[in-house]
């Protein structure tokens, strides 16, 4: 097993068990599922009968924000269709890595069951070919403690990072 770099270490571990709960849902986990193409991994973070997705399209007015996950379907298949495009390529370094140091989820605030998590990337990928994938946007994610678990019930992704930067 490898050792973690300083971003694959949780934050919170220790210290909020909340807060550590929904990092390691939304960074750890998601990160590992996507590099795995594996849905299942996450399929269970979800509150199904309650989520959409908003879709920002990395633009700063709200005005052209779209429904873009009307229902969890809708956002699994895109969230898999992405997952294996990624798969398809061919990187000149440790992708796991590389997006774990363009991730950041800092901020996550707590108000009895219910959530806001925001998480940012801001990072670049090298490719063998010599070009590079640039990650820069955030989500916002809405998440509700339920049974003892915290879910995601929505989130507002795809937004510029900062959010007054158009992409």
């Amino acid at each position: 097993m490898r050792d973690k770099s300083e971003n694959q270490i949780n934050p919170f571990s220790g210290q909020d068990p909340d807060r550590a709960e929904i990092w390691d849902m939304l960074v750890d986990r998601d990160i590992t599922a996507f590099l795995a193409a594996d849905w299942g991994l996450v399929s269970n973070d979800f509150e199904e009968d309650a989520f959409f997705g908003v879709d920002g399209g990395k633009v700063a007015n709200p005005d052209e924000w779209q429904l873009g996950f009307p229902d969890l379907a809708t956002y699994k298949n895109e969230w898999l269709r992405q997952a294996e495009e990624f798969s398809k390529t061919d990187f000149a370094e440790d992708a796991r890595a590389a997006i774990f140091n363009a991730t950041r989820l800092t901020d996550i605030e707590i108000n009895g069951s219910r959530a806001i998590a925001r998480k940012k990337f801001d990072g670049r990928i090298k490719k063998a070919d010599g070009s590079e994938d640039r990650l820069l946007w955030q989500t916002l994610y809405y998440c509700v403690k339920k049974s003892g678990r915290w879910k995601i019930c929505s989130f507002t992704g795809y937004l510029p990072n900062p959010l007054g930067a158009a992409n």
